[in-house]
């Protein structure tokens, strides 16, 4: 996979910006401990993730972040960086969520995003389907998290605006 860099700043990015094929990497974030444990208390208070003396003794080995923490981090690397702050119209969701190796204290994340597929709508045609491939790559350039997600974004004009009739 070739990375490429967006041609227009991601304040100034419509539907038309994102090229299929494309692949864009953005990061690192640190994974702190506190944060760990305190994702955890409010969202998934499993020991694991709240006790590093317990999560010694499990299967882990340590503490270990959620799932779901890694993929809020993954969200603030991929919408800070890569989600259009202007022509973003939401998400009809993702696919293919996964939880591949254990994220821990002192994990820098990086995302690794490939364009997909890029297809205007055909019923709203002032926006288009954005799908992309996610991946979570740690310090160690594993990845450690993938997902399949669904974006629509406004397009920056509508088929034949500016075309001489």
């Amino acid at each position: 996979m070739n990375e490429m860099s967006f041609t227009v700043p991601i304040d100034r990015r419509y539907f038309e910006d994102y090229v299929a094929g494309s692949v864009h990497i953005f990061g690192p974030i640190r994974v702190e401990q506190d944060d760990i444990i305190d994702f955890a208390h409010r969202f998934d208070p499993q020991p694991m993730h709240l006790d590093p003396e317990a999560a010694g003794k499990s299967s882990f080995g340590g503490l270990i972040a959620s799932g779901w923490h890694t993929a809020c981090l993954m969200m603030k690397l991929f919408v800070e960086h890569y989600l259009s702050s202007v022509a973003s119209l939401g998400s009809p969701g993702v696919d293919e969520l996964r939880w591949l190796r254990p994220v821990r204290p002192g994990d820098d994340l990086s995302i690794r995003v490939k364009v997909l597929e890029t297809r205007r709508s055909s019923s709203k045609p002032d926006r288009g389907i954005l799908r992309s491939f996610v991946e979570v790559l740690n310090q160690d350039q594993e990845i450690v998290a993938s997902m399949q997600g669904l974006n629509l974004l406004k397009c920056r004009q509508e088929p034949g605006a500016g075309e001489v009739k």
